[in-house]
């Protein structure tokens, strides 16, 4: 026999899980719907074209709007590239070549990120590293939106409903 220990006690708090149902299944997916990875790579498109049209009006800089731009290009493309990748249809679904099929594509897409801002200097004129960057990092926060945004979740259900009371 072992000695008990600090796992033992936590695992005798944790209940026991059940399977879920065909129904119960069926209300959870109701209840939180997926998100499709094309609507996160749209709003990521959307936030880049705002955030290079805001570039080049703020400066009055062309160069800062097409860096900006380019930022927001090499996070949308290889998000796309990866959300083509994971949404093919998949003979095999067995969990294992599901789960490397999309470390495979995540890979894929970091690599064109970064192919694609080591080709920054080459094919932006005149490039603004910190306007890319702003680029970069507003695109890549867009899908917190699309998340925030979808169907069945809990800020956006409130806002109907308060929405719908006043």
């Amino acid at each position: 026999m072992r000695p008990a220990t600090e796992f033992d006690e936590v695992e005798a708090d944790v209940p026991d899980l059940k399977p879920l149902t065909a129904e119960e299944a069926r209300k959870l997916r109701e209840r939180h719907p997926p998100v499709s990875p094309w609507r996160i790579v749209a709003g990521q498109a959307a936030v880049g074209v705002v955030v290079a049209l805001a570039a080049w009006l703020v400066t009055g800089q062309a160069r800062m709007g097409w860096s900006a731009a380019w930022g927001a290009w090499a996070v949308v493309f290889p998000a796309a590239v990866f959300a083509r990748g994971i949404t093919r249809r998949n003979v095999a679904l067995r969990p294992g070549a599901v789960a490397a099929g999309f470390l495979g594509w995540e890979f894929v897409k970091i690599g064109l990120t970064v192919l694609l801002l080591a080709v920054s200097p080459r094919l932006v004129p005149d490039l603004s590293w910190l306007a890319l960057i702003a680029g970069m990092v507003l695109a890549m926060k867009a899908y917190w939106i699309a998340l925030l945004a979808r169907p069945g979740s809990r800020t956006t259900d409130e806002l109907r409903s308060k929405g719908a009371e006043g």
